[in-house]
Order: structure tokens, then C-alpha cells, then sequence
């Protein structure tokens, strides 16, 4: 009897082994997790950095690109470790700007020597304690190296912006985004802060990148085109009217059939729409418009084929 006892008792020492085991198993796992991730754009760091060519598995769109953040978007990760190394990268995206790739690596080569160390037996939270003491010193280093940034220093944030897209695809072109980018936020910068959402970026097709402009002094852009049927395309001196309501027949606010029983009818129902537009168009050419913007309306058609023909006529340009 005593010795099937012990039996049990060494049975339940090596079933304890086993659970301590288990904590070093899953921090090993999340380490190696981690390292992956920073492995993996680990070679897109730096002005010499390799671009990725990633191919999305479900539609097939392929992008090329040296920039961590969009880089790690593009990875489907199914590890926790390895979406929080995500997430720091959005966070820094968020908060900088840039810098998306280099606290990734920055990351992953901490959490390499966390490896020696525990390793070597170094409890985890002796680790962690050991690295709040590492920034707080590394926070008094930066602010020892760095100086201070004159925002009206114009030829200053130039060369910051230029440096800050030399590993970008578009570094052969930083000498004409570099300006227009400073420029930008200077112009909607109030008491030295600035919100990035005031700064509006249009993409076109077609052109090279030379032919980006930079619209300003009161001006804005619409990404709206010129109605096909108005035969005026180009404004000098506009005078813009915005309205609200549609250039096209009026309708009934319930549906009614209307019955037409010989053509004189048809002829006097088209009149009286052409006479109804013709009559909108004259009293908006009265106010000296030139420009006409119409929003558009779910119930019918904001702008009629005949109003566009009136409005070509009297020389007004329409977008809607």
C-alpha cells in the first residue's frame, strides 16, 4: 500500500513539471510569432529597402509597395502575436505618420533578446520592469539629440519631407511632391496645428505625377463632370449658382396617369414644359450665372435634356 502511494505522488509531480511547462511553451510561441512578422519587411526598411509585390488571394490585385503599414494590411495573420505587431503598426501610422516598419523590426529584435534573457532565466516581470527603466532613458537620450522646428522654416520642411520620401515608390519625384505636401499643410495650419482632414487628395487617371497641382487661394476642385449635352466646357470669370432644386418637368405628388388622346394634346403638354424650363433658365441667366451646380434628386431627373439644351444656348455650363 505505501508504495503505490508514492506511485501516485511521482505521477502527480510529473503532471505539475508539465503545467509549468506550458507558460515558457506559449511565450516562446508568441516570440517566434512576432519575429516572423518583422522578418518578413524586415527588408523594406531604409532608403535601400526592397518593395513586396503582394497578390490578393481573393480578387487577384496585385500591389507593390515598400510601406510596413500597408504591407502588414495586406497579410492575413491568424496568430494573436502577430496582429498585435499590426496594430502597433497602424498605431504608429496613426499617431506619426511614418516610422511603420521601423518599430515592427524595432519590436521584433526586442523580443529576440527577451528570448536570451529568459533563456537564461530571467523572470518575465524582472524583463518587463527593466524595460520602463529603458524608456524613460531612451525618452531623455532623444530629447538630448533632438532641436527644435521652426514651422515658418519653409526650406526646413522641405528637406524633412524629402528625406521622409526617399524610401517611398515615389522618391524620384520628392522634389516636386516635397513642396506641394509643406505648402498644403501650411496653408491650413492655425497656431501651429494642423488637421490633416482640411486637405483633400483627388486622384485622376492618366498623366505623370508632374502633373500634380497643388489648388488653393479660395479655389476648390469638384469631382463632378460637365453634363455631355452642354456644349460649354470651360468658364473664365465663373459666376457659380448652387440649387436645390431640378431643371426638368414637375411631377404630381401622387402617382396619376395622365391619358392622351390625339397629338394637339402631346403638342401642348411639351409646350408648357418647354415654356415651365425655359422660364427657370431665363430667371437664372438674369442673376448673370455662368456656372450652374445641380444636385442630384432621387424622385426624377435633376436636369432634363431640354434644360441642357436651353442652358448651351444661353452659354451656362451645368454640372450635376
Amino acid at each position: 500500500m505505501p508504495a503505490q502511494t508514492a506511485k501516485v505522488a511521482k505521477t502527480g509531480k510529473r503532471s505539475e513539471y508539465d503545467d509549468r511547462s506550458k507558460p515558457t511553451a506559449i511565450r516562446s510561441s508568441n516570440i517566434q510569432a512576432a519575429k516572423a512578422v518583422a522578418d518578413a519587411i524586415r527588408t523594406s526598411l531604409g532608403p535601400r529597402g526592397m518593395d513586396k509585390m503582394i497578390q490578393d488571394g481573393d480578387k487577384g490585385d496585385v500591389t507593390i509597395t515598400n510601406d510596413g503599414a500597408t504591407i502588414l494590411k495586406q497579410m492575413k495573420l491568424l496568430h494573436p502575436a502577430g496582429k498585435m505587431m499590426v496594430d502597433l503598426s497602424k498605431s504608429q501610422d496613426v499617431q506619426a505618420g511614418d516610422g511603420t516598419t521601423t518599430v515592427v523590426v524595432i519590436a521584433g529584435n526586442l523580443l529576440e533578446a527577451c528570448e536570451r534573457l529568459l533563456k537564461r532565466g530571467i523572470h518575465p516581470s524582472t524583463i518587463s520592469e527593466s524595460f520602463q527603466v529603458a524608456v524613460d532613458e531612451a525618452r531623455m537620450i532623444l530629447s538630448d539629440m533632438s532641436s527644435p522646428v521652426d514651422l515658418q522654416n519653409r526650406e526646413l520642411l522641405i528637406h524633412m519631407a524629402t528625406t521622409a520620401l526617399n524610401s517611398k515608390v515615389v522618391s524620384q519625384y520628392s522634389s516636386t511632391l516635397s513642396p506641394l505636401a509643406v505648402d498644403s499643410v501650411l496653408r491650413v495650419m492655425d497656431e501651429g496645428k494642423v488637421n490633416l482632414t482640411d486637405i483633400k487628395m483627388i486622384k485622376k487617371f492618366g498623366g505623370t505625377v508632374e502633373d500634380t497641382e497643388l489648388v488653393c487661394d479660395g479655389s476648390i476642385v469638384i469631382d463632378r463632370r460637365v453634363e455631355s449635352l452642354c456644349n460649354t466646357f470651360k468658364v473664365e470669370k465663373a459666376r457659380i449658382a448652387l440649387i436645390q432644386f431640378c431643371l426638368s418637368a414637375p411631377k404630381t405628388d401622387m402617382d396619376h396617369g395622365v391619358v392622351i388622346s390625339d397629338y394637339a394634346q402631346m403638342d401642348k403638354i411639351m409646350r408648357e414644359e418647354r415654356q415651365y424650363i425655359l422660364r427657370i433658365i431665363k430667371a437664372i441667366k438674369a442673376a448673370s450665372v455662368n456656372v450652374l451646380l445641380i444636385q442630384k434628386s432621387i424622385l426624377r431627373d435633376a436636369v432634363s435634356d431640354i434644360a441642357l439644351h436651353f442652358c448651351s444656348k444661353l452659354g451656362i455650363m451645368v454640372v450635376k
